[in-house]
């Protein structure tokens, strides 16, 4: 649908925490089968390349099209989404607006809990699932390596990841302000995505808690969790009776039906159940008095202490992005002339070919050396990308001259 040679006709469409909240947001929410329906309808449409940006805080496109509104019909078809609460609650990014968008939001400056690190990792399994599915071109490769560039250099250079940055670790910190004696409490894990994972090791390094169990479907990436942090795993059909053994319940798993209901709770059981699910998994009502639930949208307002400290290095932050993602726009400006380079390069080596072709017939004999007529034309194609690199405002009429005097076909050489 796009050559990529130049910005044009990019777009991010998405919802997210900004202004849409947690059911909202479940709506629009993506399931892994929902994103490859998405790209499967995208291969259809003639779309080349595109990435889908599925976490707790957003639900976002980021892919060339004719117009945007493909790709927000796109997200409201195959989503449980509608297209008035996109109109009322979405946003649509275009062109240079829509880069420096993916860059904040992949660095975790757009993040919900600022500096959050989980994010280039979700970032980084969706631009697989694209890549895996043949929708990844230069052009995505290139923007999501310079977005993890960007990431690396800001959580190393600056200490805007410090504190509390995850939803994992936000997770945990709840738990351990709000629960007296945590270190003796049951506590049940639900799930071992990267999330899970990351909330197991937290609870075993601030809680000093001896007993956690971790309860997952597939029980084997469960127990490659129980040896590596020494908690105890329980197969998945125990879950409803370690359900009512635990004070502490952390629901970080997806499922089709609510796996948290008043069927399986008692309404003397004194629970707190921290879910980080989105869509929630859980469906209880006001009866259960003594349950206490606290989502996504929830924890990230505990992360405040240690935000204004963050805050300070969003400076630093962005100076890191401004560098990186100058230097992915210089490459597509770059790009718009191979084209032409490639076009002139072989008109080159066609007039050169003749031109041997001619003197063989003529003498007999080979008097040329091919590869020093190579180097010469290497010489020359250089030359010019380097006289359009330096004079950009010269560079259509040159290109246009070159096409003319050499006849060149550019729509081979895309």
């Amino acid at each position: 649908m796009n050559s990529f040679n130049d910005l044009t006709n990019f777009y991010v469409i998405g919802i997210s925490y900004k202004n849409a909240d947690l059911h909202t947001r479940g709506k629009f929410n993506l399931s892994r089968s929902q994103k490859i329906k998405i790209l499967e309808k995208a291969k259809k449409l003639g779309i080349s390349e595109i990435l889908i940006n599925n976490t707790c805080n957003r639900t976002e496109i980021y892919s060339f099209a004719k117009n945007p509104s493909v790709l927000v019909n796109l997200l409201c078809e195959k989503s449980n989404g509608n297209h008035q609460t996109f109109e009322n609650l979405g946003y649509i990014f275009e062109n240079t607006e829509a880069i420096n968008h993916i860059f904040k939001v992949g660095t975790g400056l757009d993040s919900q809990i600022l500096g959050d690190f989980e994010i280039i990792g979700q970032l980084k399994n969706s631009f697989n699932l694209s890549k895996d599915n043949h929708l990844i071109g230069s052009f995505m490769e290139r923007l999501t390596n310079s977005v993890i560039q960007a990431s690396k250099r800001i959580k190393t250079e600056t200490k805007i990841s410090s504190g509390a940055t995850s939803v994992a670790y936000a997770a945990v910190q709840f738990i351990i302000n709000e629960v007296d004696d945590v270190s003796n409490k049951n506590v049940l894990l639900i799930g071992t995505g990267k999330i899970g994972r990351n909330t197991c090791e937290n609870l075993v390094k601030h809680t000093e808690n001896k007993k956690i169990t971790v309860i997952n479907r597939s029980k084997e990436k469960a127990e490659i969790l129980g040896h590596k942090f020494d908690v105890l795993v329980k197969d998945f059909s125990e879950i409803y009776s370690e359900m009512e053994k635990a004070d502490i319940i952390v629901l970080a798993t997806d499922a089709d039906e609510p796996l948290i209901h008043n069927k399986v709770l008692t309404k003397q059981q004194k629970l707190l159940i921290i879910d980080l699910t989105i869509p929630s998994n859980i469906q209880i009502d006001s009866s259960m008095k003594n349950v206490k639930v606290v989502n996504l949208d929830d924890l990230s307002k505990i992360t405040h202490n240690t935000l204004s400290e963050r805050k300070r290095y969003i400076p630093e932050a962005k100076k890191i992005i401004e560098e990186i993602q100058q230097e992915f726009l210089q490459w597509i400006h770059d790009r718009r002339y191979a084209p032409a380079l490639k076009a002139l390069k072989n008109k080159l080596i066609e007039q050169q070919n003749a031109e041997i072709g001619a003197r063989k017939r003529k003498n007999g004999v080979a008097i040329h050396d091919p590869s020093l007529s190579y180097d010469m034309i290497q010489k020359i194609t250089g030359q010019f990308a380097f006289y359009l690199k330096e004079n950009p405002s010269k560079a259509n009429d040159a290109m246009n001259i070159f096409k003319e005097v050499f006849q060149l076909d550019l729509q081979n050489h895309e």
